[in-house]
């Protein structure tokens, strides 16, 4: 980046056009308390509030798309501590290299009150020396009127912008605490145990989990990753949960889950290539009588299955992710199990920090110690790794026990 610009006094920053990161400034990387390594190749939302974020979905790229400009559209940045940013922003497209980037200048508006200020204190200095001369000006009349005018049409945009923000958390906690009460609970009994973790790492998740008793000896175990984390995830993980839920239930085996899954992405998408998600899962149908299960993983993380003696298999992907694309073949792996194995099936935001050889060890120290245990052993690990892993995930794992 030219010097002159990495040094402006304002901040500038180039994104694609789904909103990747491709470059920043210096400026602005000192706004942000941040740096380039950190930003570079992150989503644009990386660095915005949530109420930002919605607007620069519902507003900014519609805006950019159709205008092909954006001019003094006021937003909230999020430092590295989390400190808010209120800027105007400019955006332009341009060309590059064959490919459509945005070019946008963002300007803090942090001594906006203070020069607020001093132009009413020089509006009240004008009407002084008006009312001292006597001297009547129409056009400084109407160019104060204009300005009182402008002055509330400002206090009532802040004023709307404001409960907007309140009216926003409200929604999106209301939100979560329904993605919260959607997960199924805990089951323990003579012949199984299975327990969870889930962890948003916003106000809403792209992970989802569901786990099933279908009969006196059948259960139905799911897992899933939507693409991205926020309120499209979650949007879509509530979507695949009621159907997941009732196909679950209804006993059908994993190759049906796993294809009428795969259909309904296909079919909320059809019409927009650019909204389209994939998900990564993984299904097992687990029979206590026969001591069998049926799995398919769809681009999933390897599940642990741990013998009763210790020894550890992983429950590879043999699939892409659901709603990659068309006429995916879903084939069912199987394997039978002698009593006293242990299960482990997580998101990739376990495994980002933890990395798949320390839950290995975990699983293994765990041999002889209840599934509760290795739950409060997991989750540990994950807090500690908050101190130096800054990568924002959701998190989720579950753990069974085959007695």
């Amino acid at each position: 980046m030219d010097e002159r610009l990495n040094y402006a006094p304002c901040g500038f920053l180039t994104i694609s056009e789904d909103g990747v990161i491709l470059s920043i400034n210096h400026t602005l990387l000192t706004i942000l308390e941040s740096h380039l390594d950190k930003l570079r190749g992150k989503h644009i939302n990386s660095i915005l509030t949530v109420p930002s974020q919605l607007f620069h979905q519902f507003y900014f790229v519609p805006l950019i798309k159709l205008e092909r400009q954006i001019e003094e559209m006021n937003i909230s940045l999020e430092s590295e501590n989390g400190k808010e940013i209120p800027v105007i922003m400019n955006a332009l497209p341009r060309k590059r290299n064959g490919r459509t980037v945005i070019d946008c200048v963002l300007i803090p508006m942090g001594k906006r009150s203070k020069y607020e200020g001093e132009l009413l204190i020089a509006k009240k200095e004008a009407e002084a020396a008006l009312i001292a001369k006597h001297q009547a000006n129409a056009e400084l009349e109407v160019a104060l009127k204009n300005l009182r005018e402008k002055q509330e049409e400002l206090l009532e945009l802040n004023k709307q912008n404001q409960t907007y923000k309140i009216n926003t958390k409200k929604e999106l906690e209301l939100a979560r605490k329904i993605q919260v009460t959607s997960l199924t609970d805990p089951i323990f009994n003579q012949h199984i145990q299975i327990e969870s973790f889930y962890e948003a790492s916003n106000e809403l998740s792209g992970d989802i989990y569901g786990f099933y008793q279908l009969d006196q000896h059948r259960y139905g175990i799911i897992l899933l990753d939507v693409m991205g984390h926020g309120i499209s995830s979650a949007l879509i993980t509530m979507s695949l949960h009621s159907l997941f839920r009732r196909l679950i239930s209804q006993g059908f085996n994993a190759e049906f889950v796993m294809k009428e899954l795969d259909n309904h992405l296909h079919s909320l998408f059809q019409n927009n290539e650019e909204a389209r998600h994939y998900c990564t899962a993984i299904y097992l149908l687990i029979d206590t009588n026969t001591q069998r299960i049926d799995y398919i993983n769809a681009g999933h993380p390897p599940a642990f299955w741990q013998d009763p003696n210790g020894k550890q298999y992983h429950l590879h992907s043999s699939t892409p992710p659901i709603g990659t694309f068309e006429g995916i073949e879903f084939k069912t792996n199987t394997f039978t199990y002698r009593k006293g194995g242990r299960l482990l099936l997580y998101t990739d935001g376990v495994t980002d920090p933890l990395g798949s050889e320390h839950l290995s060890k975990l699983l293994t120290e765990s041999l002889s110690l209840p599934i509760s245990k290795l739950k409060d052993e997991i989750v540990e690990a994950l807090n500690t790794s908050k101190n130096y892993y800054q990568k924002s995930d959701d998190q989720c794992f579950i753990v069974v026990d085959l007695k």
